[in-house]
């Protein structure tokens, strides 16, 4: 059972930011064949939105795991749990981050959870990882450690 789940989908400004590559592929072939470069322009930007969502990831704490994307750890070796938000997220990526650290961040996304690594044969010393609700992943990864034992 999901103790805790979050699909890290980017805001609808990354969708955005790609836009002016359609006209920009129209004027490029608008010269040649003006239908063939709204085709290109509209395959284009299909495939960037199909990859840029398509790589949202999937957060989920369980009694057993907790996971991010692709990346699990058991419950059995989380230790402290922080959650950031604002300014002190900002030090947390930047000047306080340990560069064994395993991160993961995403430019829209301000929020992020460290969760201390307890495994012996582990050199990672944390996880941090971004968040659209840092205090809700945080409460979870506790009581993960607590049903999981």
């Amino acid at each position: 059972m999901a103790l805790y789940r979050e699909k890290l989908w980017p805001t609808i400004w990354v969708a955005a930011s790609y836009f002016p590559l359609v006209p920009a592929l129209i004027l490029i072939s608008a010269p040649f064949n003006a239908w063939i470069g709204v085709i290109a322009a509209v395959i284009v930007y299909g495939a960037i939105l199909i990859a840029v969502y398509g790589r949202a990831a999937d957060v989920t704490v369980t009694d057993k795991a907790f996971t991010y994307g692709d990346a699990m750890v058991e419950t059995e070796f989380l230790g402290n749990v922080s959650a950031f938000s604002g300014e002190a997220a900002r030090n947390e990526r930047g000047v306080n981050l340990d560069a064994r650290a395993w991160t993961k961040f995403k430019a829209f996304m301000t929020g992020v959870v460290k969760v201390e690594i307890t495994d012996p044969s582990d050199p990672t010393p944390y996880w941090l990882v971004a968040t659209r609700h840092p205090n809700e992943l945080a409460n979870a990864l506790r009581k993960s450690r607590t049903t999981g034992k």
